[in-house]
């Protein structure tokens, strides 16, 4: 072997390396841009939206209608928000960043009950919005246990937040529940947001309004279902939009 050929396969070998470098670095651009603002993969880890989305439905997340923002994976660093053409609507699932300090980065699914400007209600269960009492039977569940909704801290807690935007009768004497609450008005730009499954959901009657600028997205369509327990794929499933 001539001292060219042992210096160009180096050589060679080098220049693969940064080729193949540029190719997978253009390739995590692409995918980090796809990611926040166009379309994300996302998996149902928890009851809370039963029946409409079942622990195991992996589903993409339209992020274009509210408008992305430039996130770099696992740091939660997010920035150059672009405009969407649409606004959330009540009624509809959507994702959204939770607002609790502990879990800035968490992805959340629920629905939205109300919009700024709304006045909820919900007595034994049965929800009214503006004084209508809404028809939830296509999505509502109630299935007991789950949380303990006796418990004296969540009470309070939802106590707090919500005193200062309740409206009704005896102030001193509001002692809200899971099942009984208001009636409290939604501040502008804001959105109430429950779980389908009602005693499973962990959503605003505990931590409160949710701000516009934390919803990211709304669902497409479920690609994959896979039940665990016994294990097994969930034909019929796919493609379904969650609504």
């Amino acid at each position: 072997m001539s001292r060219a050929d042992a210096q160009a396969k180096p050589s060679t070998l080098r220049t693969e390396l940064i080729s193949w470098a540029k190719a997978i670095g253009v390739a995590l651009v692409v995918w980090i841009v796809l990611r926040s603002y166009f379309i994300e993969a996302f998996r149902i880890p928890s009851p809370s939206m039963e029946n409409t989305l079942l622990v195991g439905d992996f589903l993409f997340v339209d992020k274009t209608g509210f408008g992305g923002q430039f996130e770099i994976p696992f740091t939660g660093i997010r920035f150059l928000r672009a405009p969407g053409y649409a606004t959330p609507k009540r009624d509809r699932v959507v994702i959204f960043r939770s607002v609790e300090d502990s879990t800035p980065n968490l992805s959340v699914v629920k629905r939205i009950i109300g919009q700024g400007g709304d006045t909820l209600q919900m007595i034994a269960d049965t929800l009214y919005r503006n004084g209508i009492k809404l028809d939830e039977s296509r999505y509502a569940i109630y299935v007991g246990g789950g949380m303990n909704v006796e418990d004296d801290l969540r009470l309070r807690q939802m106590r707090d937040w919500q005193l200062p935007h309740y409206i009704g009768p005896a102030r001193d004497r509001y002692r809200p529940t899971t099942h009984d609450w208001g009636p409290i008005v939604v501040p502008p730009d804001h959105y109430f947001m429950m779980g389908d499954n009602r005693d499973e959901s962990y959503d605003s009657r505990y931590w409160g309004f949710l701000p516009q600028q934390h919803v990211v997205g709304r669902p497409l369509f479920i690609y994959f279902s896979v039940a665990t327990r016994p294990f097994r794929i969930r034909w019929n499933r796919l493609f379904r939009h969650p609504d």
